[in-house]
């Protein structure tokens, strides 16, 4: 079975990357539509609106270099760091059930993103290809 397993590995790879990336897809670009929105909503949490540009360039940016698997570990260990101080600040809340289980969706995005670190972006990578020069 563990054959089948190391067979599999380019495209689990592969799709877990595409998989894990289509919350930051969504995100970064709801906070593109919903810019001003966007910022009354950080201002409200003591976040400098400033940083929203950031915070899309993170998202979305992040997502898609991981979409491609360019500077994978790098970018899924930034990606991991968001995923947990964004749950932190936003849904931390220990007295409300719902934005616990958003926090904790956000503490196994980290997790996920963290094997990335630790794996690289595997065969179907762009890292993979600029490697092999």
């Amino acid at each position: 079975m563990d054959d089948l397993f190391d067979k599999l590995s380019p495209l689990t790879n592969l799709a877990a990357r595409l998989l894990m990336a289509c919350i930051f897809i969504v995100a970064g670009w709801d906070k593109i539509v919903s810019y001003a929105g966007v910022e009354g909503f950080m201002r409200s949490l003591g976040v400098p609106a400033a940083l929203l540009p950031l915070v899309i360039l993170v998202e979305l940016g992040g997502a898609l270099a991981l979409v491609v698997g360019f500077k994978t570990r790098l970018v899924a260990l930034l990606l991991a760091g968001f995923s947990l101080t964004a749950g932190t600040l936003v849904h931390f809340h220990p007295g409300d059930h719902e934005n616990m289980i958003v926090f904790m969706d956000n503490l196994a995005m980290a997790g996920g993103l963290l094997l990335f670190v630790q794996y690289g972006g595997g065969a179907f990578s762009l890292d993979r290809r600029l490697q092999r020069r």
